[in-house]
Protein backbone atom coordinates (compact mmCIF):
# COMPACT_ATOMS: atom_id res chain seq x y z
CA UNK A 1 0.00 0.00 0.00
CA UNK A 2 2.98 2.38 0.50
CA UNK A 3 3.78 2.84 -2.57
CA UNK A 4 0.22 4.91 -3.28
CA UNK A 5 0.95 7.63 -0.81
CA UNK A 6 2.46 9.91 -3.62
CA UNK A 7 -0.13 9.56 -5.89
CA UNK A 8 -3.12 11.57 -6.82
CA UNK A 9 -6.81 9.65 -6.98
CA UNK A 10 -6.84 8.97 -10.76
CA UNK A 11 -3.60 7.48 -10.87
CA UNK A 12 -4.45 4.98 -8.41
CA UNK A 13 -7.86 4.56 -9.94
CA UNK A 14 -7.15 5.05 -13.77
CA UNK A 15 -10.28 3.21 -14.77
CA UNK A 16 -12.10 6.14 -12.55
CA UNK A 17 -10.43 9.07 -14.67
CA UNK A 18 -13.17 11.61 -15.42
CA UNK A 19 -15.90 10.19 -13.31
CA UNK A 20 -16.81 12.29 -10.30
CA UNK A 21 -15.09 12.19 -7.47
CA UNK A 22 -16.34 9.87 -4.49
CA UNK A 23 -16.35 11.05 -0.90
CA UNK A 24 -16.33 9.69 2.37
CA UNK A 25 -17.25 11.94 5.18
CA UNK A 26 -16.58 10.77 8.95
CA UNK A 27 -17.46 12.41 12.00
CA UNK A 28 -20.76 12.67 14.24
CA UNK A 29 -22.39 12.24 17.57
CA UNK A 30 -23.06 15.73 18.23
CA UNK A 31 -24.62 18.71 15.57
CA UNK A 32 -21.34 20.08 16.15
CA UNK A 33 -20.30 17.66 14.17
CA UNK A 34 -23.12 16.43 11.67
CA UNK A 35 -23.95 19.86 10.85
CA UNK A 36 -21.01 20.86 9.37
CA UNK A 37 -20.53 17.58 7.70
CA UNK A 38 -23.66 17.62 5.90
CA UNK A 39 -23.05 21.32 4.98
CA UNK A 40 -19.56 20.03 3.34
CA UNK A 41 -21.57 17.55 1.45
CA UNK A 42 -24.36 19.67 0.07
CA UNK A 43 -21.72 22.21 -1.13
CA UNK A 44 -19.45 19.24 -3.04
CA UNK A 45 -22.84 18.05 -4.59
CA UNK A 46 -23.59 21.62 -6.01
CA UNK A 47 -20.24 21.92 -7.73
CA UNK A 48 -20.07 18.33 -8.58
CA UNK A 49 -24.04 16.82 -8.47
CA UNK A 50 -22.86 13.30 -9.15
CA UNK A 51 -20.08 13.02 -6.80
CA UNK A 52 -20.27 10.07 -4.34
CA UNK A 53 -21.42 11.19 -0.82
CA UNK A 54 -20.72 8.39 1.81
CA UNK A 55 -21.36 8.94 5.67
CA UNK A 56 -19.50 7.48 8.57
CA UNK A 57 -20.64 7.37 11.74
CA UNK A 58 -21.65 5.68 14.87
CA UNK A 59 -24.78 3.91 15.71
CA UNK A 60 -27.05 6.19 18.47
CA UNK A 61 -26.01 9.53 17.18
CA UNK A 62 -27.65 12.59 15.17
CA UNK A 63 -26.25 11.18 12.40
CA UNK A 64 -28.21 8.21 12.29
CA UNK A 65 -31.50 10.23 11.29
CA UNK A 66 -29.95 13.41 10.29
CA UNK A 67 -27.80 11.64 7.45
CA UNK A 68 -30.70 9.83 5.64
CA UNK A 69 -32.86 12.59 5.90
CA UNK A 70 -30.27 14.02 3.80
CA UNK A 71 -30.24 11.53 1.16
CA UNK A 72 -26.83 10.59 1.78
CA UNK A 73 -26.09 6.85 2.51
CA UNK A 74 -24.28 6.22 6.34
CA UNK A 75 -22.19 3.57 6.99
CA UNK A 76 -21.63 2.73 10.89
CA UNK A 77 -18.35 2.09 12.88
CA UNK A 78 -17.48 1.72 16.36
CA UNK A 79 -16.93 4.45 18.78
CA UNK A 80 -13.96 4.54 20.34
CA UNK A 81 -13.20 6.68 22.95
CA UNK A 82 -9.80 7.29 24.08
CA UNK A 83 -9.45 6.52 27.84
CA UNK A 84 -7.33 9.44 29.60
CA UNK A 85 -5.75 6.68 31.86
CA UNK A 86 -5.49 3.22 33.03
CA UNK A 87 -7.65 0.80 32.81
CA UNK A 88 -9.88 -2.25 31.21
CA UNK A 89 -10.86 -0.16 28.34
CA UNK A 90 -7.23 1.43 28.05
CA UNK A 91 -5.96 -2.48 27.57
CA UNK A 92 -8.64 -3.44 25.22
CA UNK A 93 -7.87 -0.53 23.35
CA UNK A 94 -5.05 -1.83 20.68
CA UNK A 95 -7.42 -4.73 20.08
CA UNK A 96 -10.72 -2.85 18.99
CA UNK A 97 -8.96 -0.07 17.10
CA UNK A 98 -7.18 -2.30 14.53
CA UNK A 99 -11.02 -3.95 14.35
CA UNK A 100 -12.30 -0.50 13.32
CA UNK A 101 -9.51 0.72 11.11
CA UNK A 102 -10.46 -2.90 9.21
CA UNK A 103 -13.79 -2.12 9.23
CA UNK A 104 -12.77 1.75 8.31
CA UNK A 105 -10.58 0.49 5.02
CA UNK A 106 -13.28 -1.76 4.03
CA UNK A 107 -16.30 1.15 4.36
CA UNK A 108 -13.26 3.56 2.02
CA UNK A 109 -12.76 0.78 -0.28
CA UNK A 110 -16.15 0.01 -0.68
CA UNK A 111 -17.15 3.41 -1.40
CA UNK A 112 -13.85 3.63 -4.03
CA UNK A 113 -12.93 6.83 -2.02
CA UNK A 114 -11.11 9.21 -3.69
CA UNK A 115 -11.01 11.83 -0.43
CA UNK A 116 -11.97 11.14 3.39
CA UNK A 117 -13.62 14.08 5.02
CA UNK A 118 -13.31 14.04 8.64
CA UNK A 119 -15.28 16.69 11.05
CA UNK A 120 -14.13 15.57 14.36
CA UNK A 121 -15.13 12.78 16.78
CA UNK A 122 -14.49 8.93 17.82
CA UNK A 123 -15.10 7.70 14.48
CA UNK A 124 -12.76 9.78 13.11
CA UNK A 125 -9.70 8.32 14.29
CA UNK A 126 -10.13 4.95 12.56
CA UNK A 127 -11.03 6.10 9.53
CA UNK A 128 -7.58 8.78 9.08
CA UNK A 129 -5.32 5.74 10.04
CA UNK A 130 -7.33 3.98 7.24
CA UNK A 131 -7.36 6.44 4.69
CA UNK A 132 -3.05 6.89 5.30
CA UNK A 133 -2.90 3.54 5.37
CA UNK A 134 -4.53 2.87 2.00
CA UNK A 135 -2.86 6.32 0.82
CA UNK A 136 -6.41 8.25 0.27
CA UNK A 137 -6.07 11.81 0.84
CA UNK A 138 -7.34 13.26 4.18
CA UNK A 139 -9.18 16.53 4.45
CA UNK A 140 -10.41 18.12 8.14
CA UNK A 141 -12.74 20.42 9.10
CA UNK A 142 -12.40 21.29 13.15
CA UNK A 143 -15.26 23.32 14.47
CA UNK A 144 -13.75 24.45 18.10
CA UNK A 145 -10.69 26.64 19.03
CA UNK A 146 -9.50 23.21 20.84
CA UNK A 147 -8.95 21.02 18.20
CA UNK A 148 -10.04 17.75 19.49
CA UNK A 149 -8.20 14.64 19.32
CA UNK A 150 -8.87 12.82 16.27
CA UNK A 151 -8.04 16.22 14.39
CA UNK A 152 -4.77 16.40 15.86
CA UNK A 153 -4.35 12.64 14.91
CA UNK A 154 -5.24 13.43 11.18
CA UNK A 155 -3.45 16.38 10.62
CA UNK A 156 -0.35 14.66 10.93
CA UNK A 157 -1.68 13.12 7.27
CA UNK A 158 -2.62 15.60 5.71
CA UNK A 159 -1.89 20.01 4.61
CA UNK A 160 -5.51 19.88 3.95
CA UNK A 161 -7.28 21.40 7.47
CA UNK A 162 -9.83 23.52 7.53
CA UNK A 163 -10.31 25.76 10.97
CA UNK A 164 -14.27 27.43 12.19
CA UNK A 165 -11.78 29.77 14.38
CA UNK A 166 -8.46 32.00 13.70
CA UNK A 167 -7.37 30.93 16.94
CA UNK A 168 -7.31 27.20 16.61
CA UNK A 169 -3.77 25.77 17.18
CA UNK A 170 -3.90 22.75 14.71
CA UNK A 171 -1.17 21.23 12.23
CA UNK A 172 -1.59 23.16 8.90
CA UNK A 173 -4.40 25.19 10.23
CA UNK A 174 -6.14 27.33 7.54
CA UNK A 175 -9.19 29.59 8.58
CA UNK A 176 -12.37 28.61 6.61
CA UNK A 177 -15.28 29.32 9.00
CA UNK A 178 -18.05 26.66 9.95
CA UNK A 179 -20.04 25.07 7.08
CA UNK A 180 -23.51 25.54 8.43
CA UNK A 181 -26.84 25.14 6.06
CA UNK A 182 -27.63 27.06 2.98
CA UNK A 183 -30.88 29.42 4.74
CA UNK A 184 -28.77 30.21 7.22
CA UNK A 185 -25.59 31.22 5.25
CA UNK A 186 -27.99 33.16 2.67
CA UNK A 187 -30.05 34.87 5.42
CA UNK A 188 -31.09 38.33 4.47
CA UNK A 189 -31.99 39.00 8.15
CA UNK A 190 -33.90 42.39 7.35
CA UNK A 191 -35.20 41.26 4.61
CA UNK A 192 -36.57 37.41 5.80
CA UNK A 193 -37.54 39.19 9.32
CA UNK A 194 -41.75 39.76 9.11
CA UNK A 195 -42.11 36.28 7.84
CA UNK A 196 -40.02 35.09 10.22
CA UNK A 197 -41.67 36.57 13.07
CA UNK A 198 -45.17 35.54 11.42
CA UNK A 199 -44.62 32.05 11.30
CA UNK A 200 -43.09 31.84 14.68
CA UNK A 201 -46.32 33.69 15.72
CA UNK A 202 -44.48 36.96 17.12
CA UNK A 203 -45.64 40.09 16.76
CA UNK A 204 -43.84 42.13 13.85
CA UNK A 205 -42.82 45.23 15.63
CA UNK A 206 -42.47 44.87 18.93
CA UNK A 207 -38.46 44.26 20.39
CA UNK A 208 -37.76 40.84 20.43
CA UNK A 209 -36.07 38.65 22.70
CA UNK A 210 -35.33 34.72 21.79
CA UNK A 211 -33.78 32.42 24.19
CA UNK A 212 -32.21 28.87 22.72
CA UNK A 213 -30.35 26.60 25.38
CA UNK A 214 -29.98 24.40 22.00
CA UNK A 215 -31.63 20.92 21.28
CA UNK A 216 -30.83 19.60 24.76
CA UNK A 217 -32.03 23.25 26.45
CA UNK A 218 -30.11 24.79 29.55
CA UNK A 219 -31.65 24.59 32.62
CA UNK A 220 -29.46 27.83 33.80
CA UNK A 221 -30.84 29.85 30.86
CA UNK A 222 -34.63 28.42 31.31
CA UNK A 223 -34.85 29.02 35.12
CA UNK A 224 -33.86 32.89 34.80
CA UNK A 225 -35.83 33.58 31.93
CA UNK A 226 -38.47 32.24 33.95
CA UNK A 227 -37.94 34.39 37.01
CA UNK A 228 -37.50 37.18 34.98
CA UNK A 229 -40.75 37.52 32.69
CA UNK A 230 -42.52 40.34 34.54
CA UNK A 231 -39.39 43.03 33.93
CA UNK A 232 -39.79 41.54 29.93
CA UNK A 233 -43.30 42.07 30.08
CA UNK A 234 -43.32 45.17 31.46
CA UNK A 235 -40.60 46.98 29.28
CA UNK A 236 -42.58 45.89 26.38
CA UNK A 237 -40.79 42.93 24.72
CA UNK A 238 -41.65 39.87 23.26
CA UNK A 239 -39.82 36.60 24.32
CA UNK A 240 -39.71 33.46 22.16
CA UNK A 241 -38.40 30.72 24.66
CA UNK A 242 -37.05 27.61 23.43
CA UNK A 243 -36.50 25.32 26.14
CA UNK A 244 -35.23 22.18 24.95
CA UNK A 245 -37.21 19.18 23.91
CA UNK A 246 -38.93 17.55 26.69
CA UNK A 247 -37.95 20.48 28.83
CA UNK A 248 -40.55 22.90 28.87
CA UNK A 249 -40.50 25.47 31.49
CA UNK A 250 -43.76 25.00 34.31
CA UNK A 251 -45.59 26.69 37.05
CA UNK A 252 -45.87 24.68 40.74
CA UNK A 253 -48.82 22.71 39.35
CA UNK A 254 -48.02 21.24 35.93
CA UNK A 255 -48.99 23.51 34.03
CA UNK A 256 -46.91 25.38 31.46
CA UNK A 257 -45.69 28.74 31.96
CA UNK A 258 -47.77 31.35 30.74
CA UNK A 259 -46.94 35.25 30.47
CA UNK A 260 -48.00 38.42 28.56
CA UNK A 261 -45.19 38.61 25.59
CA UNK A 262 -44.40 35.21 26.18
CA UNK A 263 -44.12 32.10 24.39
CA UNK A 264 -42.02 28.87 24.51
CA UNK A 265 -41.65 26.04 22.50
CA UNK A 266 -39.27 23.04 23.07
CA UNK A 267 -38.14 23.03 20.10
CA UNK A 268 -37.74 25.16 16.75
CA UNK A 269 -36.37 22.79 13.41
CA UNK A 270 -36.08 26.18 11.37
CA UNK A 271 -32.81 28.02 13.16
CA UNK A 272 -33.26 30.62 9.82
CA UNK A 273 -36.10 32.11 11.40
CA UNK A 274 -35.16 32.09 14.60
CA UNK A 275 -31.89 34.44 13.65
CA UNK A 276 -34.09 37.01 11.22
CA UNK A 277 -36.79 36.93 13.86
CA UNK A 278 -34.53 37.91 16.78
CA UNK A 279 -33.40 41.33 17.62
CA UNK A 280 -31.35 39.97 20.48
CA UNK A 281 -30.37 36.29 20.92
CA UNK A 282 -30.02 34.56 24.53
CA UNK A 283 -27.65 31.22 23.94
CA UNK A 284 -25.00 28.81 24.65
CA UNK A 285 -21.99 29.61 22.92
CA UNK A 286 -21.50 26.34 21.11
CA UNK A 287 -18.78 26.46 18.02
CA UNK A 288 -22.20 26.41 15.70
CA UNK A 289 -23.78 28.65 16.93
CA UNK A 290 -21.29 31.03 17.09
CA UNK A 291 -20.41 30.99 13.70
CA UNK A 292 -24.20 31.31 12.70
CA UNK A 293 -24.62 34.38 14.71
CA UNK A 294 -21.61 36.21 13.53
CA UNK A 295 -22.66 35.07 10.28
CA UNK A 296 -25.74 36.32 9.66
CA UNK A 297 -24.92 39.46 11.94
CA UNK A 298 -27.24 38.87 14.88
CA UNK A 299 -26.42 40.63 18.56
CA UNK A 300 -26.23 37.91 21.36
CA UNK A 301 -25.88 37.44 24.84
CA UNK A 302 -23.54 34.29 25.22
CA UNK A 303 -24.01 31.87 28.29
CA UNK A 304 -21.30 29.29 27.91
CA UNK A 305 -21.29 26.06 29.26
CA UNK A 306 -19.38 25.56 31.99
CA UNK A 307 -17.85 21.95 31.88
CA UNK A 308 -14.85 20.83 30.28
CA UNK A 309 -12.02 22.92 29.24
CA UNK A 310 -13.73 26.53 28.99
CA UNK A 311 -14.03 25.61 25.24
CA UNK A 312 -17.66 27.72 24.82
CA UNK A 313 -15.81 30.79 26.18
CA UNK A 314 -12.95 30.55 24.01
CA UNK A 315 -15.60 30.10 20.82
CA UNK A 316 -17.36 33.63 21.92
CA UNK A 317 -13.77 35.24 22.80
CA UNK A 318 -13.66 36.86 19.03
CA UNK A 319 -17.17 38.44 19.00
CA UNK A 320 -16.82 39.54 22.62
CA UNK A 321 -13.87 41.34 22.20
CA UNK A 322 -15.25 43.12 18.88
CA UNK A 323 -18.43 44.43 20.92
CA UNK A 324 -20.42 42.04 18.40
CA UNK A 325 -21.66 39.70 21.44
CA UNK A 326 -21.73 39.98 25.55
CA UNK A 327 -20.60 36.90 27.50
CA UNK A 328 -22.12 36.16 31.08
CA UNK A 329 -20.72 33.47 33.15
CA UNK A 330 -23.10 30.42 34.06
CA UNK A 331 -23.52 31.15 37.50
CA UNK A 332 -24.26 35.09 37.08
CA UNK A 333 -27.23 34.40 35.04
CA UNK A 334 -30.27 35.21 37.16
CA UNK A 335 -33.39 36.73 36.66
CA UNK A 336 -31.91 40.05 38.66
CA UNK A 337 -29.33 40.30 35.74
CA UNK A 338 -31.64 39.63 33.05
CA UNK A 339 -33.65 42.75 34.17
CA UNK A 340 -30.61 44.92 34.90
CA UNK A 341 -28.83 44.46 31.88
CA UNK A 342 -30.79 41.92 29.26
CA UNK A 343 -33.94 44.62 29.28
CA UNK A 344 -31.74 47.45 28.38
CA UNK A 345 -30.03 45.65 26.01
CA UNK A 346 -32.79 44.72 23.74
CA UNK A 347 -34.47 47.74 23.95
CA UNK A 348 -31.37 50.01 22.79
CA UNK A 349 -31.58 49.64 18.97
CA UNK A 350 -28.76 51.41 17.84
CA UNK A 351 -26.00 49.90 20.41
CA UNK A 352 -28.04 46.03 18.77
CA UNK A 353 -27.31 47.76 15.11
CA UNK A 354 -23.85 47.99 15.81
CA UNK A 355 -23.38 44.37 17.63
CA UNK A 356 -25.01 43.21 14.30
CA UNK A 357 -22.51 45.28 12.25
CA UNK A 358 -19.54 44.11 14.02
CA UNK A 359 -20.73 40.48 14.33
CA UNK A 360 -21.12 40.26 10.36
CA UNK A 361 -17.75 41.52 9.99
CA UNK A 362 -16.51 38.95 11.93
CA UNK A 363 -18.78 36.14 10.38
CA UNK A 364 -17.84 33.76 7.34
CA UNK A 365 -20.31 32.75 5.02
CA UNK A 366 -18.94 30.01 2.23
CA UNK A 367 -17.26 28.20 4.71
CA UNK A 368 -19.01 25.00 3.29
CA UNK A 369 -17.74 26.06 -0.14
CA UNK A 370 -14.31 26.66 0.66
CA UNK A 371 -14.20 23.20 2.44
CA UNK A 372 -15.35 21.85 -1.08
CA UNK A 373 -12.58 23.44 -2.91
CA UNK A 374 -10.29 22.34 -0.38
CA UNK A 375 -11.64 18.51 -1.38
CA UNK A 376 -11.72 18.85 -5.04
CA UNK A 377 -7.51 19.83 -4.78
CA UNK A 378 -7.17 16.83 -1.96
CA UNK A 379 -9.03 14.73 -4.64
CA UNK A 380 -6.99 16.17 -8.13
CA UNK A 381 -10.16 17.67 -9.37
CA UNK A 382 -10.52 21.17 -10.04
CA UNK A 383 -13.61 22.44 -8.45
CA UNK A 384 -16.47 23.82 -10.51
Amino acid sequence: MMQHHNQTPAERRPERQGQPLSVVLAGGGSAGHVSPLLAIAAAIRKQQPGAGIVAVGSRGGLEETLVPAAGHELAFIERIPLPRRPSADLARLPVRMRQAVTTAKAILNNAGADVLVGVGGYVCTPMYLAAKSLGVPIVIHEANTRAGLANRVGARFTSHVGTAFAATKIRHAHLVGMPMRADIAGLDRAGARAGARERLGLDPELPTLIVTGGSLGALRLNTAVSGALSALSAAGIQTLHITGKGKPVLNDDGTTLAAPLYSQREYVDTMADVYAAADLLLCRSGAGTVSEVAAVGLPAVFVPLPIGNGEQARNADELVRADAAVLVADGDLDAAWIERELVPLVLDGPRLEQMGAAAARHGIRDAAERMADMVFAAGGTPSA
